[in-house]
């Protein structure tokens, strides 16, 4: 069983910052790609950025030099610090991963940008 647990959602301006993270239960964390996934209102859920256990990453374009994925193995924890923010932004944010070949997912963190 693995949980995943997503905090630091919140309202902010156009310009400014949040910080997401992701929880993971287990020891499973260090050997498994995240996944940050994002799905506004009336639109599809859209894959953000994946960060592998080496550490590398793959960024979505419309966030590419804004968004910045990091994981912290010794706290099974992955973060998202996402910078000048667009009101396109706002949307529930999902942190997944895959693990004996089932998806788990967070619960979701809300962030809504104002214009």
């Amino acid at each position: 069983q693995v949980q995943l647990v997503e905090s630091g959602g919140g309202l902010v301006q156009a310009g400014g910052s949040l910080r997401l993270s992701c929880a993971a239960s287990g020891s499973i964390f260090s050997i498994n790609a995240m996944r940050w996934y994002r799905q506004a209102p009336g639109k599809q859920r859209e894959l953000v950025v994946v960060i592998n256990s080496g550490g590398s990453t793959n960024y979505a374009d419309s966030v590419k030099g804004r968004f910045t994925i990091s994981r912290d193995n010794a706290k099974n924890t992955v973060y998202l610090e996402m910078n000048n923010l667009k009101s396109e932004d706002t949307a529930v944010y999902y942190c997944q991963t895959v693990f004996l070949g089932r998806s788990y997912w967070g619960q979701g963190a809300q962030v809504t940008v104002s214009s």
